[in-house]
C-alpha cells in the first residue's frame, strides 16, 4: 500500500501550477463508480477550465478490500501521496444490503488522524459513520436512507434536510447525484467561487444546492407492528382532506390522548398532527406536479381553508413555495 500522509501544496508534473489539495476517492464494494469517475473529471475540469490551470487538484483512487486499502490510480504518480481530503461515494445497492467495511473504516480513521477532511455522498455516509468519528456530529445522507442511518448509528445527529453539510473536518452530501454538489463545494473552497461557477457552467449543472427538502417524499411506515396505530394511519390517509384535526383519533382508537401520542410517534416517527400535515402536503405536491389547478383550489382540496396557512406549511415541509415547486417539478398540461 502506498504511503498516505498530509502535506501542503506541491508542484504538478510539468504543468507549472500549484497543487492545492490531494483528494482520495474511496472505492469500496458496490460503490457507485460513476461518482468516482465523475468526481475525477469534475476536479480535472476545475483545475483546467475552471481556473485556467493556475492551480490544480490532485486526485487518486483507493480500493478497499479485505487485505487493506491500496492506491490504484493517481493523477500525479511518482510523487509522495499526502491526502488532504477523502470522499466515500454513494453505493449502488441499498444500505440494508451493504456489508460492514471495517478495513475502509480503519483507513478513514487513519487519514483523519493525519489531517484529512472526510467526506461522504448518499449511502457513503454509512461507511463514514462506521469510523465512529461522526458520533455526536451532524450528518446528512439521502432522505430515503436517513431512518436507516439513525437506526444503525444512533449517536449520529441526522440533518437530512441538507444537501451538503460542512462540519469542518467532516463534510457529507445527500442524494445519489449529490457528488456534483459536494465536488463543486470543494472546488469553491480550494480554487475559489469563480472556478466553482466556471466548472458548473462547463458541466451544465447547477451550483451547489442547499436543501433536499424539495426532492424528499413522504414515505409512511406501516410495518411497525402496532395494529391500532396502523388503523389510525389508514383513517388519516382516507379522510385527510375532511378531518378537522386529530383530536378525535385517541377516542376512536380506544386510548387516552397521552398513550395514543406516545404510541403513534414511536410507530411512525411523527406526531399525529405532523403525520396529517405530511399526508396533505404529499397530496398537494402531486396536484402541483400533475394539474394546473390554482394553489388556493389545491389548498382547499387537501384540507386547508386558509391558503396563506397552507403556503406557509408547504414552504416549511418542502423548502419552497407552491408556485416555485410547480415551476420546478410540474408536468401538468
Amino acid at each position: 500500500m502506498a504511503e498516505t500522509t498530509t502535506s501542503g501544496a506541491e508542484r504538478t508534473n510539468g504543468q507549472g501550477s500549484d497543487l492545492v489539495a490531494h483528494i482520495g476517492l474511496l472505492i469500496y464494494p458496490s460503490c457507485q463508480l460513476a461518482a468516482i469517475y465523475g468526481l475525477t473529471d469534475l476536479f480535472r475540469i476545475a483545475s483546467g477550465w475552471g481556473n485556467e490551470g493556475r492551480a490544480a487538484i490532485r486526485v487518486s483512487h483507493w480500493e478497499a478490500t479485505d487485505e487493506g486499502v491500496r492506491c490504484v490510480w493517481d493523477s500525479h504518480p511518482g510523487t509522495e501521496q499526502r491526502l488532504t481530503h477523502v470522499i466515500a461515494p454513494p453505493s449502488i445497492i441499498l444500505p440494508e444490503h451493504m456489508e460492514p467495511a471495517p478495513t475502509a473504516a480503519a483507513w478513514l480513521r487513519d487519514q483523519h488522524s493525519a489531517g484529512a477532511m472526510l467526506c461522504s455522498v448518499c449511502a457513503g455516509a454509512f461507511v463514514l459513520a462506521e469510523t465512529g468519528l461522526t458520533d455526536g456530529r451532524r450528518m446528512t445522507t439521502h432522505w430515503a436512507f436517513a431512518r436507516q442511518l439513525a437506526a444503525r448509528f444512533p449517536k449520529v445527529k441526522l440533518a437530512e434536510e441538507h444537501m451538503v453539510l460542512d462540519e469542518g473536518d467532516i463534510m457529507t452530501a445527500g442524494g445519489i447525484l449529490a457528488w456534483t454538489d459536494l465536488g463543486l463545494t470543494l472546488v469553491g473552497r480550494l480554487l475559489g467561487p469563480a472556478a466553482m461557477l466556471a466548472t458548473a457552467r462547463f458541466l451544465l449543472v447547477e451550483p451547489p444546492r442547499q436543501s433536499q427538502r424539495p426532492f424528499a417524499q413522504f414515505v409512511p411506515r406501516f410495518d411497525h407492528g402496532d395494529d391500532v396505530i396502523r388503523k389510525a394511519q389508514y383513517h388519516i390517509h382516507a379522510h385527510a382532506a375532511k378531518m378537522q384535526g386529530v383530536g378525535d383519533l385517541p377516542e376512536m382508537m380506544g386510548m387516552t390522548a397521552r398513550t395514543f401520542l406516545r404510541r403513534f410517534s414511536a410507530a411512525t416517527g411523527f406526531t399525529p398532527v405532523e403525520y396529517l400535515q405530511q399526508v396533505r402536503v404529499a397530496k398537494a405536491r402531486e396536484s402541483l406536479e400533475r394539474t394546473l389547478d390554482s394553489v388556493d383550489r389545491i389548498a382547499w382540496d387537501v384540507g386547508y381553508s386558509d391558503p396563506a396557512a397552507f403556503r406557509k406549511l408547504f414552504h416549511k415541509l418542502s423548502g419552497m413555495s407552491p408556485a416555485a415547486y410547480r415551476q420546478q417539478f410540474g408536468i401538468g398540461r
